[in-house]
C-alpha cells in the first residue's frame, strides 16, 4: 500500500487507527526526553503552578494576578496561531489571513470610528466598544493604531519564528549523523537535490535558481542574510531553516535573526500595510469601485456596506445591531472550512508518518 493513499476519505478507519498509534508514540518519546531534563522540568512545574494556585487565594495580590493571567493566555494564543501558521503541516493554514489580519482591521476600523484607541478593558479584545471620551494619548493614527496591536503582531511573529525551527534541527541532525535522509523528509531530500542541480545550472528551473540564490545569501552573508530572508515576506524561508541546519550555523545565530526579522520588521511591515489599506477613505473609494462593476456591482456592494455599518454599530453599543449578515456568515464559514482542513490533514499527516516509519522498520527486520 502506498503511504499517500492513507487519508481519511480513502480508508477511514486505518488512518484513524495509524492516527493514534502516532501519537501513543510522539506522547512515550516526548515523555522519555522529558525525562532526561528533569530539573528544567520540575523548575517548569514550579512556575506554572504557583501562580495557579496564588489564584485560589485571596489577597491583594489577586488583582495582579488576574490581569497577569489575561494578558498571558492572550500572548499565548497569539504565540500558537503563529506556529500554527508556520508549520501548517502542508495545508497552507495562514493565521495571519484567518485571525490576526481581521484583527488588526477591526482595531483600524474602529479607531477611525470612535476617533480614539481607548477602548474599555474589558470587554476589549474580546470586543470593541467606542470609549466615553477620548484620550489624548490614544487619539486615531497610523502610529497608535500599531502600538494596539503591537503584541499580538509581535507575539504571532514570534510564533512563526518557533514554527522555523523543525526544519533547522531536522537538517542539522541529518547533517551531524552523516546518513541520507529517510524518504519521509521530502524537504531534505529536495535540499540535496538542489545542491546536486548546481553543478549542472543549465537542468534548474527559475523556482530551483530562487531557492539556489537563498542559500547562497544565508551561507555566504549569515546572521544578516537570514534577517533579510525572514524580513521580507517570502515563500523560499523554509529553505533557510534547512540551510542554516546543514551547514551547522549556530542556533543562536538562525534563531536571533529569523525572531529579529519575524517578529518586529516583517511584522511591522504588515501591520502597516493592514492599517494603511483599511482606512475610511481607501474603503470608501474600493466599494464605490465594485458599485460600478456591470451586473454584479450592487449585488456586491450591498453586504459590504451592510456588514460595515454594522460593525460601526456594535462599536457604539448599539442592542438593535446584533443581526448578522451574509458576509460575516461567509467568513466564519471560510474559517470553520480552514481549520476542519487543518485537523483532516494533520491527521493524514501523522497516520502516513506512522506507517512509513513501520513500513521502514518492517523492511528492516526481514532484510536482516
Amino acid at each position: 500500500m502506498d503511504a499517500h493513499s492513507i487519508v481519511l476519505w480513502k480508508h477511514p478507519i486505518l488512518t484513524l487507527d495509524h492516527f493514534c498509534k502516532e501519537v501513543v508514540c510522539l506522547t512515550k518519546s516526548f515523555v522519555k526526553k522529558l525525562i532526561c531534563y528533569k530539573l528544567y522540568v520540575l523548575l517548569a512545574l514550579l512556575v506554572i503552578t504557583t501562580p495557579i494556585i496564588l489564584l485560589y487565594i485571596e489577597g491583594p495580590h489577586l488583582p495582579i494576578l488576574i490581569w497577569a493571567k489575561s494578558k498571558v493566555v492572550w500572548c499565548l494564543y497569539w504565540l500558537g496561531l503563529g506556529v500554527l501558521s508556520s508549520v501548517g503541516f502542508g495545508t497552507g493554514l495562514h493565521t495571519f489571513l484567518l485571525y490576526l489580519g481581521p484583527h488588526i482591521t477591526s482595531v483600524t476600523l474602529a479607531a477611525y470610528e470612535c476617533g480614539g484607541l481607548n477602548f474599555p478593558e474589558p470587554p476589549y479584545p474580546e470586543q470593541i466598544i467606542c470609549p466615553d471620551e477620548v484620550d489624548s494619548a490614544w487619539i486615531a493614527s497610523l502610529w497608535n493604531i500599531m502600538l494596539k496591536v503591537r503584541v499580538e503582531a509581535m507575539m504571532w511573529g514570534a510564533g512563526t519564528a518557533l514554527g522555523e525551527l523543525p526544519p533547522y534541527f531536522m537538517a542539522r541532525a541529518a547533517r551531524l549523523s552523516g546518513r541520507p535522509p529517510d524518504e519521509d523528509k521530502e524537504d531534505l531530500i529536495e535540499f540535496e537535490e538542489l545542491l546536486k542541480k548546481e553543478k549542472h545550472p543549465e537542468t534548474m528551473t527559475m523556482v530551483d535558481k530562487s531557492k539556489l540564490f537563498v542559500e547562497r545569501l544565508v551561507k555566504k552573508v549569515g546572521f544578516f542574510g537570514i534577517l533579510a530572508c525572514a524580513s521580507i515576506p517570502n515563500p523560499l524561508f523554509d529553505l533557510a531553516g534547512i540551510t542554516c541546519g546543514h551547514f551547522l550555523i549556530p542556533f543562536w545565530t538562525f534563531f536571533g535573526a529569523t525572531l529579529l526579522g519575524k517578529a518586529a520588521i516583517k511584522m511591522s511591515i504588515q501591520v502597516l500595510f493592514v492599517v494603511v489599506a483599511f482606512n475610511e477613505t481607501l474603503i470608501a473609494s474600493v466599494l464605490d469601485i465594485v458599485g460600478k462593476i456591470p451586473g454584479v456591482g450592487k449585488k456586491l456592494q450591498a453586504p459590504i456596506t451592510t456588514f460595515l455599518e454594522n460593525q460601526k454599530q456594535r462599536l457604539h453599543a448599539k442592542k438593535d445591531s446584533k443581526g448578522t449578515n451574509i458576509a460575516v456568515k461567509l467568513f466564519d464559514l471560510f474559517v470553520l472550512s480552514m481549520v476542519l482542513y487543518f485537523i483532516v490533514s494533520l491527521i493524514n499527516s501523522m497516520a502516513q508518518n506512522y506507517y512509513k516509519r513501520n513500513h521502514k522498520t518492517s523492511k528492516k527486520r526481514l532484510s536482516d
